[in-house]
């Protein structure tokens, strides 16, 4: 965590958490509107982060996470920042605003929707509340401090994870088809031998479904703090449940088993650990 020393989630007043989420709106509006012009645009090129394999990054990130800044420069320049092309900021106020300008970089340049924006404000102990954004959909799934909602082109409605079913009629994503090591791998595969359907290359929009009911586990591995965040406040407020493959907490990112519920994270977390 960046520039966080004491829980105060508990602390924040009605008011404090009204002010948060109107920054929280502000903040994927920006971005919104920096990304979009760029989305499925002629001539869009990424630069290569990694000198071995690929780990893109656009003129797309860089801007919204820029204009995600800018908005915190001017309404609470008191809070920290860590940002995924940008690095840290040093705040004071012991919460910072974790972001990730467009998660999903490989399918923002494939023209597929399904990378997104993701907003999280966390204290010490992890994530207050979160925002997963899809610009190009108008979706925005929100969960923290009261709040776990899921608007979009058919209005606005709760978010609500899955009730328990067994792995057998379980519906299982991850992004990458390898997952990590090949022990991590392998692992994903024991899992994913007892699942009915299995899902690739979804980004963090696995993660919103998750929280909206439509499916039943996310497994990953490699995840950065930016990646993870957003993610488990949304999911938490659905109701269901994100750690690491031990059970333990995961905001500092690593192998994540996000779950719709208790009894399928336990499954889950069984095959997981062999």
């Amino acid at each position: 965590m960046a520039e966080t020393s004491t829980d105060i989630s508990a602390d924040i007043s009605a008011e404090l958490a009204d002010e948060l989420w109107r920054t929280a709106a502000e903040l994927a509006e920006a971005a919104r509107a920096a990304i979009l012009p760029h989305f499925r645009a002629d001539g869009l090129g990424a630069e290569n982060k990694l000198s071995e394999g690929f780990d893109p990054v656009t003129v797309a990130d860089r801007a919204a996470e820029q204009a995600m800044r800018e908005v915190l420069a001017a309404r609470r320049p008191m809070d920290a920042i860590l940002g995924e092309e940008y690095g840290r900021a040093a705040g004071e106020s012991g919460l910072t605003w974790v972001l990730d300008p467009i998660d999903g970089t490989r399918g923002f340049l494939s023209g597929t929707p399904t990378w997104g924006v993701l907003i999280a404000l966390s204290d010490a102990s992890g994530p207050v509340l979160g925002v997963i954004d899809q610009p190009y959909t108008a979706e925005r799934f929100e969960g923290g401090l009261g709040r776990a909602t899921w608007s979009g082109p058919l209005g606005t409605r709760p978010l609500r994870a899955r009730a328990a079913r067994p792995l057998a009629e379980a519906i299982l994503f991850t992004t990458f088809p390898e997952v990590g090591t090949e022990a991590e791998a392998e692992a994903f595969r024991r899992v994913a031998a007892q699942a009915r359907l299995i899902r690739y290359g979804m980004d963090c929009y696995a993660y919103a479904l998750l929280a909206a009911g439509q499916i039943d586990l996310v497994i990953e591995a490699g995840l950065q703090p930016y990646d993870i965040q957003a993610p488990i406040a949304v999911i938490e407020a659905a109701g269901g449940l994100v750690t690491d493959w031990q059970g333990g907490k995961v905001h500092e990112g690593g192998q994540v088993l996000a779950a719709a519920n208790a009894e399928i994270h336990a499954e889950a977390m069984a095959l997981l650990n062999g």
